[in-house]
């Protein structure tokens, strides 16, 4: 993920985390920070040492990132997310961290109206 795409300064973190709305699930805890003159989203993450040891931390950010990108289209681009690991994910694989991703990411209602990722509009049909 570009540069521009990061949140890596601690005055943006601590902006977004005193202005903006959180929202989480067992896995995450999601900040959002909606920014009307940005072209594009930006992440930032945080997993504590508690969850795992530099290799497992660095694993789980990678898979956060991906998982990023491939919503790349389905999110608001004009908001920052700030996104903080909790201890379940360490033992978590590339599909389930993206399925509890969307999951609150859905409770924070940052998806593009009428357009979800794919893997959830073959779950809606189906029902």
């Amino acid at each position: 993920m570009r540069k521009e795409y990061r949140v890596k300064k601690n005055t943006d973190f601590q902006e977004v985390f005193k202005k903006g709305k959180s929202v989480a699930n067992r896995q995450f805890v999601v900040y959002t920070l909606k920014k009307h003159e940005q072209k594009h989203f930006r992440i930032g993450l945080s997993v504590s040492k508690k969850v795992g040891n530099a290799v497992t931390r660095n694993r789980i950010k990678r898979y956060i990132r991906q998982a990023f990108h491939e919503f790349d289209g389905f999110i608001h681009n004009d908001i920052d997310y700030i996104i903080i690991a909790r201890r379940p994910t360490a033992e978590m694989d590339f599909s389930e961290i993206q399925k509890s991703l969307t999951h609150v990411l859905k409770l924070a209602k940052v998806f593009v109206k009428s357009q979800e990722p794919r893997k959830n509009r073959e779950d809606v049909t189906e029902k």
